[in-house]
This record gives C-alpha cells, structure tokens and sequence, in this order.
C-alpha cells in the first residue's frame, strides 16, 4: 500500500496539487493521467522518494520497483546483473557470498556463520531462481538470449531502457512506479508487459500515454486535475465519460456564478449615483464575495488541441506502387521481390519490431530512399505530407521562431488564420514567438501538425506522430487521421490508433511482409513469432 498524506506542490506560482489525500492499494492497476505539464512525473518522483513536497507526507512499502532512466550508470555492468540489481537485498547479498566462496578452505567459524545467514536471505529472495526470472523478463521485453551476457553498453538507447524497465520488474517488489514503461518497446514487447502486468499483485501506479494500453491495464485511475488527484474506477476510457459528465456540471455552475457576478455589476453601474446607495453598497460588498469565490475555484486543466486534416485536391486513383522492390541495410534484409499497391482512401499501418525497416519502408514509398532492386511508380496528383520520426530532421534547433518556421510553408493564408492555427493547437499567445531550439517536445509534434494542415497534403506519412503528445492531443489526433478523405501511411506502436484507423496493415518481421486485416490484428493476430506471457512459479 502507499498512502500520500496531505501533499502539496509547485513551482513558483503554478500550484501543481495541494493537500493530495490518496490511498494506492496492493492489488490495484492505477493509470496517472493529466496533459502535459499537469505534474504527472513529478507526483511519481514524490511517491519514489526522489523529490520531497513543499508539505505533506508518502509512505510507501520497502520493496518498490522503479523505472529510472539511468542507465549510464550501469554501462559496464552484465545485462544480467543489471536485472538482478533490482532487487537491493538479494544484490547485495550475492556479492558479499560470492566473497566469501572464493575462499571456502579458508573461513573462520564467524565466516561460516555469516555465509549461513547469506544462504538464508538469498533463498528468501528466490534467489536459486534469479537469474531464470531475469532472462525472462528480459526475453519477454525483446532483449535476445545471446545478448544477456554482455554489457549494457552493448545496446542501443531503446535496447537499455527495456532492461531498465526489467529491472524494475525484477525481484516481486510490493510497489511498482512505472513512467511511460512502452516508450521504448515494440507492440509483441507491449503485449507481454501487459501479461505480466495483469498478473502484478503488487499496488501498480503507471504513467503511459498508450490509451489502449492504459485500457487494458488500469482497474483505476487517478488523474490529476483541479490541482489535486481524482480518483476514478474503471480503465481510461471508463474515466473519460465520468469525468465529462462531472466536468459539465461544474462548468455550469461556474457559468451560473458568473452570471450573478455580472447581474451585479450591473446592478451596481446603473445605481451608483442615484438614492438607492444603501443597496449599492449592499450589492458591493456581495460582489466582492462573489469575486473571491470565483478566484478560489480551482479550474480544469484538461484542454485538447483540434486538429483537422483536409486535402486542397484528390489524388489519381493508384497513389503509390512499388514493383519487385528489395532492400537490405548490411546483413538486414527489409523487404525481397516486394509488391505493393496503394490506393485513393488507403489508410495503411507499418508496425513491426523495433529496427525492422518500417521507417525504411515509409521512405521508400515517399520515393526519399530508393530501393536496390526494382521500381517505385507515383500516381497522378500526389501531393505529400511527411512528419518524420526525428523531428529534427524537419524543424533545426535555431535562433528562428516557431511562427516564421511555420510561415515558410504558407501560400495561402494571412497573419490572422496562421495566428488561429496555433491557437487550435493550443499555442498561447506568446508561444508562437518562442525560438525552435527551446520548443520542448510537444510544442515540436503541434508545430509539425500545423504544417501538414497548412499544406493540405493527399498522401499523408506519418512515423511515430503521437511521440510526445498526451493522452487528449493523441485522441485527437486519431480522430483527425481516422476522418482525414486522403491517402495516409502511418508507423506507430499505438494499437488504438491502428484499431481506429487502419484498413490495411502491413507486418515487417524477420521472415518478410505480409498483410494483415483490421481483424487479425484486433485478435492479436500478429507478430506470433514473440513469446507470449506466461506465469512462471517462481
């Protein structure tokens, strides 16, 4: 169980939560949700430990998994022991023994005693198992066999998060703080955390803005708005329709006491002057009441962006074809003798492992890469739209402004409805004018999108779009893409996305391409060849 007592918390003048009274049960899945900048991250730092509050108090189990973030730390160290450290105890323990049975025809009684004490503790902690347990969680996560006994500098970035992540899990700790756990893992990888996760009997809080994935493993959610933490049963989306109903009914009030506010403004205008003064002064002080109450009342801070996808012309009917097209990258081969059509209306997913090609694939069908054999054949009036996966590659960390980077791609339109565009992606007043190099990641996907609905394009590409964006700015931009009358290939691990929007799917895999309908992929009918879940005794 952990217990948050009385906390608060800000950052200069902007109030994050205060007085945050919430109880986290062992049994319960609890997705923490909030847009960005809501303090999610900071309240699971306060829950770690890793931040103390400005007042208030956490108590939290002792065995408490945490995925952290630090894996340089740990660069030299066996992927496997890198596992095993997760849990402190056993860690521990394992080092001193191994110490000690190094010089077994050497040890005083006092060592023998000892060494006892470490057996106990070791077999305690399931320790005989250790190591099985570590391979897999690592397995299950998508770090090969052959690669456990290396060093984590032998992974990529992506790669050492997964063994963070397994770290975390590592051990049966009885608290499990997990920020965005699916960041960096492919959709066979997510489907098996999701095993193991349902399986958890620890009290689980977790941050994702994966909706499905937050659907499939939340029993609640505490979601923080009104400057404090709501608690609501069900999954995410069970959590957006009691929140709406909840949230209508505030606003309407707030809107009836505003309305009274007004009524005595004017009240007081009309009557100032004349012989009614009593009353004036009467009405000035209830207005003042009612001022104070409207400043005290704590605002929703849920705002969603409202994206909108619209095509200046259609396309020809055939938008893109590839024709017995290979390519291979060194001893990775992407794709042998493909074929490939695409249509007017297409709404085409890539998904695969991580590092399989669909990037290489989308670049290919844009006509950016070429292939080593064959042929690419572009329709009749294709106008692209690409957002890259690397958002540097489109928008230079530089001296110029988000509004002049924008501007270079009008024909158009004038200042005033480039102004409304960044405000329909919910760029204050002043944001616009920020320079590039300082936009943080959501500000860069915003400024991306208000590109391709500038542009108009009927073939839109889009790699990883809903990287850095929150829960609200990804359902809307599922929605945008799923109503959007043009052509659009889309690379994502965001199985609600593809659920919502595709109508074909294409699955890279070590053996090749094939296609895949909605509904294979709704059954989980793809990428078979990773391991699914399975409880172990431990």
């Amino acid at each position: 169980m952990i217990t948050i007592s009385e906390v608060s918390m800000n950052f200069g003048p902007q109030v994050l939560f205060e007085n945050v009274n919430v109880t986290f049960n062992q049994g319960e899945r609890y997705g923490l949700t909030g847009p960005n900048g809501a303090g999610k991250s900071t309240f699971m730092k306060i829950i770690s430990g890793d931040v103390e509050p400005m007042r208030g108090h956490v108590s939290r189990p002792k065995k408490i998994g945490i995925l952290r973030q630090d894996h340089y730390q740990f660069e030299e160290v066996r992927i496997l022991d890198v596992v095993l450290m997760g849990n402190p105890r056993l860690w521990e323990a394992l080092q001193e023994r191994e110490v000690y049975m190094q010089r077994l025809d050497d040890l005083s009684d006092e060592d023998g005693m000892r060494l006892g004490e470490l057996e106990m503790v070791v077999a305690e902690e399931d320790g005989y198992m250790a190591e099985a347990e570590a391979e897999e969680l690592l397995e299950g996560l998508g770090v090969p066999i052959p690669l456990h006994q290396e060093p984590l500098s032998a992974l990529t970035g992506g790669d050492k998060v997964r063994v963070l992540l397994a770290q975390a899990l590592f051990g049966h700790p009885e608290g499990l703080l997990l920020d965005e756990p699916t960041n960096s893992l492919d959709l066979a990888s997510i489907r098996w955390l999701e095993g193991f996760l349902k399986d958890y009997t620890g009290a689980l809080i977790i941050i994702s803005h994966d909706r499905y994935f937050l659907n499939e493993i939340a029993t609640k959610i505490a979601d923080i708005d009104y400057e404090t933490i709501i608690l609501y049963p069900g999954n995410y989306d069970d959590m957006v329709e009691a929140k709406a109903g909840a949230r209508g009914s505030l606003e309407l009030a707030n809107a009836a006491k505003q309305q009274r506010i007004n009524q005595l403004q004017d009240f007081v205008h009309r009557f100032r002057a004349g012989s009614r003064a009593s009353q004036v002064k009467s009405r000035e002080k209830l207005l003042e009441r009612e001022r104070q109450a409207m400043a005290n009342l704590k605002r929703s801070n849920i705002a969603r962006p409202f994206i909108r996808f619209e095509q200046s012309r259609p396309s020809g009917k055939q938008v893109v074809e590839l024709r017995g097209v290979s390519k291979a990258f060194e001893d990775v081969t992407i794709c042998e003798r493909f074929d490939f059509q695409l249509f007017r209306g297409d709404k085409v997913a890539l998904v695969g492992p991580n590092g399989i090609g669909k990037t290489t694939l989308a670049r290919m069908l844009i006509g950016e890469l070429s292939p080593d054999e064959g042929e690419r054949v572009e329709g009749y009036e294709v106008h692209l739209g690409y957002m890259a996966q690397d958002h540097g590659e489109q928008i230079e960390k530089s001296e110029t402004t988000a509004h002049s980077w924008l501007w270079q791609w009008n024909t158009e339109v004038g200042e005033e409805e480039i102004r409304s565009l960044f405000g329909r992606l919910l760029f204050t007043k002043e944001q616009p004018f920020k320079k590039t190099k300082v936009l943080s990641g959501g500000e860069t996907v915003r400024l991306l999108l208000a590109r391709l609905m500038l542009l108009k394009p009927n073939f839109l590409v889009l790699d990883e779009p809903t990287n850095h964006l929150d829960l609200e700015s990804i359902r809307s931009l599922i929605e945008s893409v799923d109503q959007y009358e043009g052509t659009c290939v889309f690379i994502t691990h965001d199985r609600q996305m593809v659920n919502q929007v595709a109508n074909r799917i294409l699955e890279l895999s070590p053996t090749g391409i094939r296609e895949l309908s909605p509904q294979q992929f709704a059954e989980g009918r793809f990428l078979e060849q990773h391991k699914s879940y399975q409880k172990k005794g431990w």
